[in-house]
């Protein structure tokens, strides 16, 4: 009699462990399904509209990013879908410029400011007239509230959407990276909204409604000073401006231009040996560099004896921004300046060298 008590005891047992199993399978399986979850992790983009999505974006192909940390504004695109509420499930709606969007049922409804999540539970709350437990959910179909210019020497410049939060390294990076040509240091220029940006070199522009800050350029590209690479807000401008160069040609062993680094000067000895020396033809005597002339398209013919002042017997000769250190081949007819204007054209177009 004991061992069959024992017995069904145990059954008894069973049964009521697998139950609750069950009851909390079931609630696990009704809560991933309830469309207002958002649990803020990094998601990739559903498809518009998809059944039961949870504020996903498809944005260029689906990136992924924080979607929680987004902040709706103007010109964003979002789509509705909500349970037993057919007059706005399905619907696609612009924010616009004053940031409101209206919608059957619930009115006007002001979005900018808010996340996808806040968004939701505004209109659960505005549904609930009409709507016994009402479950909506947000999709953000397309981002264009947090432009980011981008603009100089860069890959691809233009207008970038920062998409949740992203440092200066991420929007460069966004932008197609810096080219070879660009200066020694970038400028962020901010809204006085967003308070003062966290660099040293940070200062407000006579107006008062702008915050502006340049970078080094090489503390950005290699990362030398972590805490350069700021975050960037809504409306920033990042300009990266063409560095001033010099130009090496003739007769050597690497023609290109030559960016002005830090120091933003370079001899013409410093010039040459970026060049690789000269070749084996070269006229180093008869070398010379063009320099611009203030308004006007000619330039000056400066000769240079290259010969004696790799000999030591001259001095250096500093180069200036867009000089053209042209050194001539063994044999060739001497050249004026008129003459090289083909030399010239060439040179603007050559391959572009960092000082490391």
């Amino acid at each position: 009699m004991n061992q069959r008590y024992v017995i069904l005891l145990a059954s008894a047992s069973l049964i009521l462990s697998l139950s609750i199993s069950l009851g909390r399978a079931q609630g696990t399986l009704a809560q991933n399904s309830t469309p207002t979850q958002n649990t803020g992790a990094r998601i990739s983009a559903p498809a518009a509209g998809a059944a039961g999505a949870t504020g996903g974006a498809a944005i260029g192909g689906g990136g992924k990013f924080v979607l929680s940390e987004y902040a709706l504004g103007p010109g964003d695109q979002i789509t509705i879908n909500a349970l037993d509420a057919d007059e706005i499930s399905g619907r696609t709606m612009l924010i616009g410029s004053s940031g409101n969007i209206d919608v059957p049922l619930m009115g006007r409804v002001h979005a900018a400011g808010l996340t996808v999540e806040q968004l939701q539970a505004e209109m659960v709350t505005r549904l609930k007239t009409y709507v016994k437990d009402p479950q909506v959910s947000v999709n953000v179909t397309e981002m264009r509230s947090q432009p980011v210019s981008i603009i100089g020497s860069v890959g691809a410049p233009g207008v970038h959407q920062l998409e949740g939060k992203k440092t200066l390294v991420e929007m460069l990076s966004l932008a197609g990276g810096v080219k070879p040509e660009a200066g020694y240091e970038l400028k962020i220029t901010r809204q006085s909204q967003w308070g003062p940006i966290p660099l040293p070199t940070a200062s407000v522009d006579p107006t008062g409604k702008f915050n502006i800050a340049t970078v080094p350029m090489r503390e950005i590209t290699e990362l030398k000073n972590p805490e350069q690479n700021i975050l960037i807000m809504p409306n920033d401008i990042i300009s990266v401006p063409r560095g001033e160069v010099v130009y090496v040609i003739g007769e050597v062993m690497k023609t290109g231009g030559i960016v002005l680094g830090d120091q933003k000067q370079v001899s013409v000895l410093q010039a040459l040996s970026m060049a690789g020396g000269l070749g084996k033809t070269a006229k180093p005597r008869e070398a010379k560099i063009l320099r611009p002339v203030s308004n006007s398209a000619n330039r000056l013919e400066v000769p240079v004896d290259l010969k004696a002042v790799l000999a030591g017997k001259k001095n250096d000769i500093p180069m200036h921004p867009e000089d053209i250190l042209f050194v001539p081949a063994s044999g060739a007819k001497s050249a004026g300046v008129q003459t090289l204007q083909a030399v010239i054209a060439t040179s603007l177009g050559a391959i572009i060298y960092r000082i490391p």
